[in-house]
């Protein structure tokens, strides 16, 4: 398969951005810790031995830790920066570094967006769990950075008759289902939060993004530097078709949640087609006493 993303420069976006952090710079991380923490907080259950895959930073971890169901957490990172010092492992990326049905629970976040081959890692972590074990993944979805797209297009088609891509194809929530089910997760779920930051330019979204470590890593990117005149043109278009009142401009950043379980018995199974005791024909022809007819 001919890659997208080439891993080896994401890799060091990030360890260059850990390098120089920025406060305030991890705010969709925080964002994301967040909503894990509630939609931990949802599933009434404990886990002995969970893994925190790829996260980039102790917060998905210390959610873990913070929420009393966890007995055993294992981080995981692709780098040894990345972890900062602390306890972990560090495995080659794409790469699940657990034996077969050795996890009650795997979360990762803002990270599966960076892997050229997202079926297959979902496939791992579906092997890495034991029967009825979770998975929790955040990652990019489709629509971020969808005004940056635009403006970046835009300026380019117009000053050289031609652009070459600079950020990432993200997942659509619909495909994230379908890539649940694809890699054997039962009871499969996906659902998108929109996030949106204000910025006084193009430029302060750009330091942002590199902050993160979000910069572009597409295998295919222009290898010719980004001239002064396209980001001003851009930044130009932008504002003109971005800001709100005060000025300001917009970014909107998708992020897609996935969640899935491995197989068992115990769980739900839908019924068989044909196995309803009444129809849905009689119902609405003689519906209960209370329902409202329309």
């Amino acid at each position: 398969m001919q890659p997208l993303i080439d891993t080896e420069l994401w890799l060091a976006h990030k360890r260059r951005a850990l390098a120089r952090p920025v406060e305030g710079a991890d705010f969709l991380m925080r964002r994301a810790a967040e909503d894990l923490a509630d939609r931990l907080a949802a599933v009434e259950r404990r886990f002995g031995k969970a893994a925190a895959l790829f996260c980039q930073t102790s917060a998905a971890a210390d959610v873990l830790a913070a929420s009393g169901k966890v007995g055993e957490i294992v981080r995981v990172e692709m780098d040894e920066a990345l972890l900062a010092g602390g306890p972990g492992l560090v495995a080659p990326p794409e790469t699940v570094p657990f034996e077969d049905g050795s996890l009650d629970l795997v979360v990762s976040l803002l990270s599966l967006h960076a892997m050229n081959d997202i079926p297959g890692v979902l496939a791992q972590i579906r092997r890495a769990l034991k029967p009825d074990g979770l998975f929790l993944g955040a990652l990019a979805g489709a629509g971020t950075l969808a005004e940056l797209r635009e403006s970046m297009l835009t300026a380019e088609i117009e000053l050289y008759g031609g652009a070459s891509p600079r950020i990432l194809p993200f997942t659509d929530v619909r495909d994230a289902g379908a890539l649940l089910q694809r890699a054997g997760l039962a009871l499969p779920v996906a659902d998108v939060e929109t996030a949106t930051a204000r910025y006084d330019t193009l430029f302060d979204l750009v330091a942002d993004l590199r902050a993160m470590g979000e910069t572009s890593a597409l295998v295919d990117r222009s290898r010719r530097p980004g001239s002064r005149r396209l980001f001003a043109r851009a930044a130009e278009i932008y504002a003109e078709r971005f800001s709100d009142p005060d000025g300001r401009i917009r970014a909107s950043f998708s992020i897609v949640w996935m969640s899935g379980w491995a197989p068992d018995n115990s769980q739900q199974k839908p019924l068989k087609p044909g196995s309803a005791k009444v129809s849905l024909k009689a119902i609405l022809e003689n519906p209960p006493k209370g329902w409202l007819r329309l």
